[in-house]
Parts: C-alpha cells; structure tokens; sequence
C-alpha cells in the first residue's frame, strides 16, 4: 500500500489508475485470446 501512494505521488493519480486497470485487464485479455485460438479446433468437433 504504500508503494502505491508513493506512485501516486510521483505520478499522478489519472496514471496510476490507469496502469492498474491495465495491470487488470491483462489477464482477461489472456483468457480471451486463449479462448480465440482454441475456437478452430472446437468448431471442427
């Protein structure tokens, strides 16, 4: 926590919320282009 009010500090509020949201994204991201890759091998079953 206190790492992150230290960035805020530096950084801005608007940057860090927005590299958090991304941080988050990220991984929903992953699930989703996983999901896309395996949609041709479901689609021929």
């Amino acid at each position: 926590m206190n790492e992150f009010v230290r960035m805020i500090g530096e950084l801005g509020f608007p940057i860090v919320v927005t590299l958090f949201l991304l941080y988050r994204i990220e991984a929903k991201l992953d699930v989703v282009v996983s999901s896309i890759q395996s949609l041709p091998d479901r689609l021929k079953e």
